[in-house]
């Protein structure tokens, strides 16, 4: 049961960054069911990490991605109005890079879009998914310049 858990459940996030864009969707289901985040979802049993986010990017986007760094690890906890806990997930998020497919919004999505970093502003993003992108670009530049510093703030 996913609303109301007695444990987190473990999920992943997929940072899919093509040039100065990143694949946005807007959530189909709670929690923010109607806001623009990231793909992904919850990690089924038996199922590898990398496989997991894989999968739902394709399941929510049509796309097949290549699972590459972990770019954050996040609680992701909702309370109810009388404070309990009515949601609680534990998010790796993965940069991603597209392999293959056809972007169309599908599964749990309401919408997908590929959107320039600089109109990010305009998807009424949380904070932390927000920083999230910022880390994963970051991470991006890095990559393609050779280096091995982590981004300032990076665990």
């Amino acid at each position: 049961m996913r609303q109301y858990p007695d444990r987190p459940i473990v999920s992943v996030g997929a940072v899919v960054i093509d040039g100065q864009r990143v694949l946005l969707v807007k959530r189909g289901q709670e929690p923010l069911k109607g806001r623009w985040s990231l793909p992904g979802g919850v990690v089924e049993a038996g199922e590898e990490l990398h496989a997991a986010v894989v999968r739902e990017v394709r399941e929510e986007t049509g796309l097949s991605v290549r699972a590459g760094d972990v770019v954050e690890v996040l609680d992701r906890i909702t309370r109810d109005a009388d404070g309990r806990i009515e949601f609680h997930y534990v998010i790796i998020d993965y940069l991603c890079q597209v392999v293959g497919g056809t972007l169309a919004c599908a599964s749990d999505a309401d919408d997908a879009q590929w959107v320039d970093r600089a109109e990010l502003t305009g998807y009424d993003l949380t904070t932390k998914v927000a920083e999230v992108i910022a880390r994963a670009f970051a991470l991006s530049a890095l990559a393609s310049t050779g280096s091995t510093r982590a981004p300032q703030g990076a665990r």
